[in-house]
């Protein structure tokens, strides 16, 4: 087979998971209540420690891209959503990785042929997969609080690299990819924590 026609017949196998493969949530209740995980340490400044944000290092290459006014207000959604969720700045990092990854921060609607399955949404979720209706999955409050929701469950997801904890979230069928976004998703954390 040439060249070029492998590498299109690639790039097209690609883009079809290149959301990954969503698996359903772990509990469909997306209800929350509070309760306060242990904080990051925080500079005198007020804002997050990016160390303390990154405490396994990162892992590999970082990729990085600018945001948008939509992106950036879809990472200020996440934060807040992880903040009503009462959950720290570790996860906002863990669930912002994830959707630039996902969805490079777009709040992306049904694709057409390009789309993965009925994968949708900032975390690229499927409502075929349990995860919710497409307008709850599309709505970034309740799409990031399903994906806490899956988070909070896996057992010693702190204590993870992130990829491994995005991963067990979503079953990507690349699951190394999220590694990469861990150093934007912790200076974005770092900036708008406390905005």
């Amino acid at each position: 087979m040439n060249s070029i026609l492998r590498k299109s017949i690639l790039g097209i196998a690609g883009l079809t998971v290149a959301g990954g493969l969503a698996a359903g949530p772990l509990n469909h209740d997306t209800s929350t209540t509070p309760v306060r995980d242990a904080a990051v340490t925080t500079q005198a400044a007020g804002k997050p420690d990016t160390a303390a944000l990154i405490p396994h290092g990162v892992q590999g290459t970082q990729s990085h891209i600018d945001l948008n006014d939509e992106q950036t207000a879809n990472v200020k959604a996440i934060i807040a959503a992880t903040k009503k969720a009462g959950m720290d700045e570790r996860a906002a990092v863990v669930a912002i990785a994830t959707a630039l990854q996902e969805s490079k921060l777009e709040n992306l609607g049904h694709l057409g042929d390009r789309n993965d399955h009925d994968s949708q949404g900032l975390f690229q979720q499927r409502p075929s997969s349990g995860w919710g209706t497409v307008e709850q999955i599309t709505d970034p409050e309740y799409s990031t609080t399903a994906f806490l929701k899956g988070l909070k469950q896996v057992d010693g997801w702190r204590d993870m690299p992130l990829t491994k904890a995005a991963q067990t979230v979503q079953v990507s069928a690349y699951p190394d990819h999220y590694a990469q976004w861990e150093q934007q998703a912790a200076d974005l954390v770092a900036q708008h924590w406390n905005s």
